[in-house]
């Protein structure tokens, strides 16, 4: 004997249908309302990661290294000596210039003194030239009285002639020395002044034989070792920065239609979750796809090409308070989204983003005047 299921019941059937499309039809207008009030106005990814640059501390001079002052992690300031190196060689050569300056202002301070020597000699040579002229008319008048035997007026007329020989000499002496003095001071003398760079040279040599940090921020890979022979322009260690970060967002090319710079953006670190949100703004668009700009670019001039959508930089600045708050890393994901709706701003960029002080010759100058003192010269 076989039984029957109990036939379904149509109403019941029917209001859990009409449930379902509630449920569906909700959904949509939710979602509908949200993309038009918020998603249609804004583009999101999550290829997005922290950036910030890597400042080199590199000598300027060859030497060896006698004491690391920074290692990994540490935060340095700007100027704080980070790494020595032997000195020994610098400072024998600033000895050396330091002598070579007092020997040229010496000697150069005699050359103004044979100048005006020079000077009173060729007053001396006229007077004795007048002189002989004088004699020469006198003994001229006495021979044409027979006074004196032409033979005396002759010797007149030779003195002349010598005093005048003389004369030119002392003349051409004269502006030989003015030639090598005039327009000058013994401060200014260009022999001076190039003993003066020597030293200055010579200075900033041993004070580059102190490397400091170009930046404040926290070391990070550490290459350099004691007793390590350095060579100009060899990394030592990078340092990072924690103030000048920024966010470079990868976002697809479909999603750049309305994106500008200045639009605000809105991130979430994976390092500090939903519940702290960052704020910045959109600093720039990539000129060109990472592709373009790789070691081997994309050929796709083949017959088995297949598109593939691309991803094109953009750089977002960040809220320096709120990173001064909860501080980032580089490297770091972040989850980021741009009110493309708002309208952009193209504030322009002050001329210099980054400066790093030089060494100061300050204390070179100082040395300078001192020497210059102490040989006895007029500075002023």
């Amino acid at each position: 004997m076989t039984i029957d299921p109990p036939e379904a019941n149509p109403a019941k059937r029917k209001r859990l249908l009409t449930i379902l499309a509630l449920i569906f039809l909700v959904a949509a207008t939710i979602w509908g309302v949200r993309w038009f009030l918020h998603s249609r106005g804004h583009e999101s990814t999550d290829d997005a990661y922290v950036a910030g640059n890597l400042v080199r501390a590199t000598p300027r001079v060859a030497g060896s290294v006698v004491a690391v002052l920074a290692d990994d992690t540490d935060f340095v300031k700007q100027g704080q000596v980070v790494v020595k190196l032997d000195d020994t060689d610098a400072r024998l050569a600033l000895a050396k210039a330091e002598a070579d300056l007092g020997e040229i202002v010496r000697r150069i301070s005699q050359t103004f003194e044979a100048h005006v020597q020079q000077a009173a000699n060729l007053a001396v040579k006229q007077r004795t030239l007048e002189q002989a002229e004088a004699d020469l008319a006198r003994r001229e008048r006495a021979v044409a009285v027979d006074a004196i035997s032409r033979e005396e007026a002759e010797h007149a007329r030779a003195a002349r002639d010598k005093a005048r020989s003389e004369l030119d000499l002392a003349r051409a002496q004269l502006a030989a020395s003015k030639a090598e003095v005039g327009g000058t001071t013994v401060a200014t003398h260009p022999a001076v002044k190039q003993a003066e760079a020597r030293l200055r040279e010579a200075w900033l040599a041993l004070s580059r034989c102190e490397i400091r940090a170009p930046a404040d921020g926290q070391v990070a890979k550490r290459s350099v070792q004691i007793g390590q022979q350095v060579a100009p322009g060899m990394a030592l260690m990078a340092i990072v920065p924690m103030t000048q970060l920024w966010v470079e967002a990868n976002f697809k090319e479909d999603q750049l239609k309305g994106m500008h710079i200045g639009q605000p953006v809105q991130l979430v670190s994976d390092l500090y979750g939903s519940g702290t949100t960052f704020h910045g703004t959109v600093a720039g668009l990539s000129p060109g796809t990472g592709s373009v700009f790789s070691l081997l670019p994309a050929q796709n001039a083949s017959g088995n090409w297949i598109k593939i959508v691309q991803r094109l930089p953009v750089r977002i600045a960040l809220d320096t308070k709120e990173l001064a708050e909860h501080p980032l890393r580089v490297g770091l994901s972040m989850k980021v989204e741009v009110d493309t709706a708002a309208a952009g701003k193209t504030d322009s960029h002050p001329a210099t983003r980054y400066v790093t002080p030089v060494e100061d010759a300050s204390g070179a100058d100082a040395l300078i005047r001192s020497i210059l003192r102490a040989n006895q010269v007029h500075t002023g």
